[in-house]
């Protein structure tokens, strides 16, 4: 199939939704899309994540400390329909409010859904 270049830009966000859709996803779908912001201190992410929480956005975190770091890692669920220029909006929302609370946004990913059809003609 030739790459829709308007539904998946050349950048690296139109990148992985198009090997996304490459690989079976159905980016038609809800996804459960995390996107991270890193902290240097436990203070600075809580102080984030009650202000995402006030925001309605569902959070969770963690320590870096099994890599040897000791970057805090806050990931922002969000449940949504992986299209390019709603994943635009939201790093860009996402970037700046990593600015104000002294974070660095680092991506966001997802797991894939492939239904595979043959699993089910099987049953």
């Amino acid at each position: 199939m030739t790459r829709d270049y308007e539904q998946f830009p050349d950048d690296e966000n139109g990148q992985v939704l198009w090997q996304m859709f490459e690989d079976g996803d159905d980016l038609t779908e809800p996804h459960q899309v995390e996107f991270a912001i890193i902290f240097k201190n436990q203070q600075q992410l809580e102080q984030c994540a009650l202000h995402l929480l006030h925001q309605e956005q569902k959070v969770s975190f963690y320590d870096d400390e099994e890599s040897g770091s000791t970057d805090w890692i806050l990931t922002i669920h969000v449940e949504m329909v992986p299209e390019y220029s709603d994943i635009l909006d939201l790093e860009e929302w996402f970037v700046s409010i990593a600015e104000q609370f002294d974070g660095e946004y680092d991506g966001w990913g997802c797991l894939a859904t492939i239904y595979d059809d043959e699993i089910f003609e099987d049953e």
